[in-house]
């Protein structure tokens, strides 16, 4: 493995008084770098070895997606199914406990958290779910919980000498009710143990549902992110809407025919802002795209020259405007997912990839290779340094005061 180490020391010594953000972020302030699941181009997704790995290489905070076990302990998975990110199926003892349920409206067959205890869970071990990244890593970390995350971004912050948040998202959080395991109490549980469950700590709270983050907005002063969610982009760029991806899964139980794209409507973003201190959306939402098409016979060429059609080739459009829209209603805006290896739409380049978007304004990005998008951080405001956490949740308090205050 080949990381941006040596950019995480040249700044190190920055002060808050020396830090000149010329990007039009909501709060002046430099955007945030989340490791997506910790490090996770490099180690398997959800591991305190990827969580230890993102923080070593500047991310900001570290982002754990939350499923609950059977006996109520919230562990950090990106989904509720283990067959994909565990060595579950080479244990026979659990051969028994692949099933079929229906998740967000699909029926999936796989293992579930929910029906192992903790104790079962700490006996497996993750693995790479990417099959295109390395493998070598598989079967050797165990799976953490949120509190052993939160032990983690502590040890590790006083380690690096800075503050370290973290960024967890309760996954599916209709699925979790329907078990009787709701994700919201065990989580601020955790958060008021460690001394984070308050408007100034370290903390941002995700979900692609909504009625969850209207609770958690009675229950916590903690900032709260809308995720907003789509299936593809078009030739055109416009954003392919199907299900399970076009709506927040509890709207589909309410009845409520809204789509994710109709939350980022004038209207549906100051709906969000009534519970929520920010957006969370798929970064095509901001950056609009299209095929190459110089004949216009709708068939995508190749741009790059590279000899492969794929999305590398889109042309960049421009700027869609949400995010000013979304920062003149006071929401951050932190977009998902910057990926070296993937996901880059009309760029070839990731350096390039994320300066474009900091460049619009972007307050904070979740990205796989936080050490890529660090030194593009740095790049663009050179006296970014390690303690740009510090300075984020300085603000966060009023902000949350005045979504209360509306609530």
């Amino acid at each position: 493995m080949q990381f941006n180490l040596s950019i995480l020391t040249v700044f190190a010594a920055s002060s808050l008084a020396s830090l000149a953000n010329p990007l039009p972020t909501l709060d002046g302030k430099v955007p945030l770098v989340i490791g997506h699941r910790g490090a996770s181009g490099y180690l398997p997704d959800h591991t305190l070895e990827s969580y230890r790995l993102a923080i070593q290489l500047g991310a900001d905070y570290i982002e754990p997606d939350l499923v609950s076990t059977s006996d109520g302990v919230l562990i950090a998975r990106h989904e509720p199914i283990l067959g994909g990110t565990t060595d579950v199926a080479s244990h026979p003892e659990f051969a028994a406990r692949r099933t079929t349920r229906v998740l967000d409206g699909v029926s999936v067959t796989d293992w579930f958290a929910s029906d192992f205890t903790l104790a079962e869970i700490k006996t497996l071990h993750a693995v790479q779910p990417n099959a295109s990244r390395n493998q070598g890593f598989n079967g050797l970390y165990e799976i953490p919980t949120f509190d052993e995350v939160i032990a983690l971004a502590k040890f590790e912050g006083t380690a690096v000498g800075r503050t370290v948040g973290i960024y967890p998202e309760t996954k599916h959080p209709t699925f979790h009710d329907n078990l009787g395991l709701s994700l919201e109490e065990p989580l601020l549980v955790s958060l008021t143990a460690a001394g984070w469950n308050s408007a100034g700590a370290p903390v941002f709270i995700q979900s692609f549902e909504v009625s969850n983050l209207q609770q958690l907005n009675t229950l916590t002063d903690v900032p709260l992110i809308q995720l907003i969610d789509a299936d593809d982009v078009r030739p055109d760029g416009s954003l392919s809407l199907v299900a399970p991806y076009a709506q927040p899964y509890d709207f589909v139980v309410g009845g409520d025919l809204r789509t994710f794209a109709d939350l980022l409507t004038p209207a549906g973003l100051d709906f969000v802002n009534d519970y929520a201190d920010g957006i969370g959306p798929w970064k095509p939402y901001l950056l609009k795209t299209r095929i190459y098409d110089t004949n216009n016979d709708g068939v995508a060429e190749d741009r790059n020259g590279d000899g492969i059609v794929n999305i590398q080739d889109r042309e960049v459009v421009g700027d869609t405007g949400i995010i000013g829209e979304a920062h003149a209603a006071g929401l951050y805006v932190h977009a998902f997912t910057f990926r070296n290896d993937a996901s880059l739409y009309g760029f070839t380049d990731p350096i390039e990839e994320y300066q474009t978007y900091f460049k619009l304004g972007l307050d904070g990005l979740f990205s796989d290779f936080p050490d890529t998008a660090f030194a593009a951080r740095a790049a663009v405001v050179p006296e970014a340094s390690t303690w740009t956490v510090g300075i984020a949740v300085a603000t966060l308090a009023g902000t949350v005061f005045r979504r209360r205050l509306r609530s």
